[in-house]
């Protein structure tokens, strides 16, 4: 029994590539994140992933990095608190459009104004795939689904507008299909100082056939060729208030302001990780509380 598990267990690592259905968006993302890392030139000790759960969260065997698999709506806070430990690193977050926007929500929205330092790269499918393609918080109103067979209620979360508002300091959009430009993107949102949100449109082939690749291909268009400033607010939000006969791709908004590390006083002495400890047994005596007390 346990020859066939390890077995397993090692087929599984060996694999060269995350088991998404044929033809998931998700493969464009992952190249195109490998790619960036790769044209930065960084180690893998320059930075961490982390991830959230679905199927964004299959990349995490196949990035070389240090990483960490959060709960479901998690990967902010976590991510967050990896970069106060070690702000040195780039710390950045894969997760899906359900977990972020639905379970993590709240988090997204605190990390947003106080200008956290982490790059979250969201794979926007518009439903939960993982789980075999229940409504998100991105699915439009009328949308039918395994959870809402009479259509949805709601009005779908716009998390580019959200970003906008909520002080988001880099606001970017790409496209799955389009790896060659999203490559480009995910390296700009990696190199800016600051709170990064790039939605990535992530055709999920298997469980929500609408919004395809064709779907988007007739609609899609680069900011840069439209005359756009992305340091203005105001037309930031028009083009990401329009209905979707166009959809821009390309950063957004961008607009540079001191970010939270910058202003936790105690980092001005360096990473937590490299300084000293002022009463070690402090820290043993708290320890001691939660190893021999659990509770």
């Amino acid at each position: 029994m346990c020859e066939t598990h390890n077995m397993i267990q090692t087929n599984l690592y060996d694999s060269k590539s995350p088991t998404w259905c044929p033809g998931c968006g998700d493969y464009g993302i992952w190249a195109s994140l490998r790619t960036s890392l790769n044209q930065l030139g960084w180690g893998a000790e320059k930075y961490a992933v982390v991830y959230g759960v679905g199927c964004s969260g299959n990349m995490t065997d196949f990035i070389k990095c240090h990483g960490f698999h959060s709960l479901h709506g998690r990967a902010v806070p976590n991510a967050e608190g990896i970069k106060l430990a070690n702000h040195e690193l780039t710390v950045i977050c894969e997760v899906g459009d359900g977990d972020c926007y639905g379970e993590g929500g709240n988090h997204l929205l605190h990390a947003m104004r106080g200008n956290a330092d982490i790059k979250v790269l969201v794979h926007d499918n518009r439903v939960y795939g993982l789980t075999t393609g229940q409504t998100a918080p991105t699915s439009p109103s009328g949308f039918k689904s395994k959870s809402t067979p009479q259509g949805v209620i709601e009005l779908p979360v716009n998390p580019l507008s959200f970003a906008i508002t909520q002080g988001a300091s880099f606001v970017a959009q790409g496209f799955a299909g389009d790896t060659i430009y999203l490559i480009k993107l995910i390296t700009e949102a990696l190199s800016h100082k600051g709170f990064a949100l790039l939605n990535i449109l992530q055709p999920c082939v298997s469980f929500n056939k609408f919004y395809g690749y064709a779907y988007y291909k007739e609609r899609i268009y680069r900011l840069e060729e439209d005359n756009h400033n992305p340091e203005s607010k105001e037309e930031a939000l028009k083009r990401v208030m329009q209905d979707e006969t166009r959809i821009p791709l390309g950063i957004i908004y961008k607009k540079e302001r001191p970010t939270y590390q910058d202003q936790v006083g105690v980092l001005a002495k360096g990473t937590l990780v490299k300084q000293p400890m002022n009463n070690p047994k402090e820290f043993t005596s708290l320890l001691n509380i939660f190893t021999e007390n659990p509770l």
